[in-house]
């Protein structure tokens, strides 16, 4: 049996360690074992080593972590027929059943019998990872899987909310990014492809927000504590007609519904902290609060079309698979422009 490396969780408040262990094999009809080529490194990653998602993963230990996936197709199921060895693919997050009302209605996020590598099981912290058939999306031949891996979770997360907020939005309309970050920067481009509303992105780095304003923001405000004024001031006092906040902590999700305009919509993409709102704001103010998890299938599709036309590029950092450590370290200390990939 051939092996291969993998970074694996060994325990919770522990360090990530590298493991040989066997390299998966397509077994069940729809199965695809893909080659990896880039895995993005993500907050989310940081969050299941606070143990944060123990309870809801209910995932045994060790297991290797890793769901922004992209690569090249190394083997399939006998049922298998939209992909074939040696195509390029990016990985929608999820494994789904295909069979469930939400399947069948395109909303796979909300599979009710699905499997999602990276969090449940073993993910693309490797050199090979096992998906389904359901899951995989050819890329242009333009696109290098180390570019576009994060498109898989930060990217789609963010063409998600991205689309949904873009629905309301008119040219009269602001729309205010939080966090230019790994999914913010992506966030940016969507709204810009997508929307002819005013793109107003705050964030608490100058550097983030130089990028922001290079990739189409219309405005950048410096996340100093004056924050919300200078949104308000933006909008004539009356606060944006949608928010995205891409932060979801150290009090982003306060300041946010605070930059709201009345019966506008405040989606939350990023988290860490609770929502906390008297119920006579919303109920006055008929303010709406949104989450927003991964997109759907389609919503992939949809991004790898923007990826494909050049209107939406990802801003990597690189690092070599045995370096995960340094992406984790660099990450958790904000020294990340845009997204950390990892190459085995």
């Amino acid at each position: 049996m051939s092996t291969m490396r993998a970074v694996q969780v060994v325990g919770y408040h522990q360090k990530l360690e590298l493991a040989e262990v066997p390299v998966p094999e397509a077994t069940g009809p729809w199965d695809v074992v893909v080659r990896i080529g880039g895995a993005g490194v993500c907050r989310t990653d940081l969050h299941i080593l606070e143990g944060q998602w123990a309870q809801k993963s209910q995932v045994r230990l060790p297991y290797t972590i890793g769901h922004e996936n992209a690569g090249w197709v190394h083997a399939v199921g006998s049922a298998v027929t939209n992909v074939r060895e040696g195509d390029k693919v990016i990985l929608h997050p999820l494994i789904t059943c295909g069979l469930c009302r939400a399947c069948r209605s395109g909303d796979d996020v909300h599979c009710e019998s699905s499997a999602f590598p990276g969090i449940d099981t073993n993910g693309g912290y490797a050199e090979y990872l096992l998906t389904s058939a359901r899951s995989v999306v050819r890329i242009d031949d333009s696109l290098e899987p180390a570019d576009v891996a994060a498109l898989a979770d930060a990217g789609l997360t963010a063409y998600h909310a991205a689309a949904k907020a873009a629905r309301r939005l008119t040219p009269r309309d602001t729309c205010v990014v939080i966090g230019a970050g790994g999914l913010g920067h992506i966030g940016i481009q969507v709204l810009r492809a997508l929307s002819p509303a005013r793109l107003v992105v705050v964030d608490r780095n100058q550097a983030a927000l130089d990028l922001a304003t290079s990739i189409g923001a219309h405005h950048g405000v410096l996340a100093d504590g004056s924050q919300v004024e200078s949104v308000l001031d933006l909008t004539g006092g009356h606060g944006a007609e949608v928010v995205v906040d891409f932060v979801g902590e150290n009090g982003s999700t306060s300041e946010g519904i605070a930059m709201t305009r009345q019966a506008g919509d405040y989606h939350v993409v990023g988290y860490g902290e609770n929502v906390d709102v008297p119920t006579i704001d919303l109920i006055s103010t008929e303010k709406n609060v949104i989450g927003n998890l991964v997109g759907s299938y389609n919503d992939l599709q949809d991004l790898m079309a923007l990826a494909a036309t050049g209107a939406v590029t990802l801003h990597t950092q690189k690092y070599a698979l045995d370096d995960f450590q340094q992406a984790i370290t660099d990450l958790d200390n904000g020294a990340v422009r845009g997204r950390a990939i990892l190459v085995p």
